[in-house]
């Protein structure tokens, strides 16, 4: 491996607490029982981040983003001392794009202007669809009504960089009721869509006792549809689930997936750092409780370890490929370190297939690799990970 530069430098803040766990959701969030404790898990927060800081002295975080679970759960006020406590800790960029996740029917106009004032300046809205029958059938705890409102107030606010989730192929759902969630959803002209295809992970409800979800030649068609109806509105689809206005991309989760570096802060975040000889993961503890007690300690470090040449490789192509325009050809070897020489065999066999387009300049998956593009991921893994 050659000498590593270091990459652009994120930072990923998760609270993990929700009014209520969704029947499909796998991420580490937890219904919330009892009071919220936020300020001394805004405290544990920094203690975590000074612990963190060391690690990448002298670097700028370029991007911020709060996710969860539900992060408009929090007081304006406990938001504005977060983002207070981080700028102490380590350098934020003047210009740094700092997003907050929110869910309709946490959040009212006041606490919106809250956030505003705060410093965040992307929102990004956890609406899901515009459809009651298919709110309540995900087991969302708004209704059209609160999602409506909750952008409305967003907008009244003053977020002009806004983001929408949303979701397809939900259960019964038809293309037609796809294509009008998404007809809705610009209504308000968001300069960003997030548009997600509903699938069932294990350990979550909905993989247990699945509800019945539109055949794979529906999910097809109402995926053509929305893609569709966004480029004539405007919105390229520059990921595979990302739609943006031009000049509008995340540039939070375009570092993710240009295979840049995160510092991850909170219950189960995840860090991906650059040193100049190797490339870390580790991940934080992932219930609350046991975070709450170690975090600002090494041992709030559930794993650490360094990735191999094998790893770098699939990891970096399992970001850069969700690209639609993929990567230039030179980023492998300089997120990596690795000659690109060393997936050559890799590449010249996902272009037999037709999964991948190749020139001198660039890395990108063909239409036929963004549709079967867990098959051209796959190809990448390290041999003993493969079936």
């Amino acid at each position: 491996m050659s000498i590593l530069a270091p990459p652009p430098l994120s930072l990923y803040v998760h609270l993990p607490w929700c009014v209520r766990k969704c029947p499909y959701c796998d991420f580490n969030s937890h219904a919330l029982r009892g009071a919220l404790p936020e300020d001394a898990y805004v405290d544990a927060l920094l203690r975590d981040l000074a612990c963190d800081a060391p690690l990448v002295a002298g670097r700028t975080v370029e991007t911020v983003f709060i996710g969860g679970g539900t992060p408009s759960l929090f007081r304006p006020e406990s938001i504005a001392r977060l983002l207070e406590g981080v700028r102490a800790r380590v350098p934020l960029a003047p210009d740094a794009e700092i997003t907050l996740e929110a869910n309709p029917g946490t959040v009212e106009r006041e606490r919106f202007r809250g956030f505003r004032a705060a410093g965040i300046n992307r929102l990004s809205i956890g609406v899901q669809s515009f459809d009651d029958a298919k709110l309540a059938a995900l087991g969302r705890i708004h209704g059209r009504a609160e999602a409506l409102a909750a952008v409305d107030a967003a907008r009244e606010a003053g977020f002009k960089n806004l983001n929408l989730d949303l979701m397809y192929a939900l259960p019964a759902q038809e293309a037609a009721e796809a294509v009008a969630d998404i007809e809705t959803a610009l209504r308000f002209a968001p300069a960003h869509l997030s548009v997600y295809q509903l699938t069932l992970e294990p350990n979550t409800p909905f993989y247990r006792s699945p509800p019945p979800l539109p055949d794979e030649d529906a999910v097809d068609a109402m995926q053509e549809a929305i893609v569709g109806r966004l480029a004539r509105a405007g919105y390229a689809q520059y990921e595979v689930s990302a739609y943006a206005q031009p000049g509008r991309e995340c540039r939070h989760n375009r570092n993710y997936w240009e295979f840049g570096d995160y510092l991850g802060i909170g219950a189960g975040a995840h860090a991906k750092l650059t040193l100049p000889d190797r490339v870390l993961r580790f991940a934080k503890m992932r219930h609350p409780d046991a975070y709450l007690r170690a975090a600002g300690r090494e041992e709030a470090r559930a794993s650490v370890r360094t990735l191999d040449a094998d790893d770098l490789a699939f990891e970096f192509m399992l970001n850069a490929l969700r690209l639609r325009e993929g990567v230039p050809t030179a980023l492998f070897s300089a997120r990596t370190g690795l000659p690109l020489a060393r997936v050559a065999p890799i590449l010249a066999a996902a272009r037999e297939r037709g999964l991948l387009e190749q020139d001198a300049e660039r890395l990108r998956a063909s239409a036929l690799g963004r549709r079967f593009l867990n098959d051209l991921v796959a190809m990448f893994l390290p041999a003993g990970a493969r079936n």
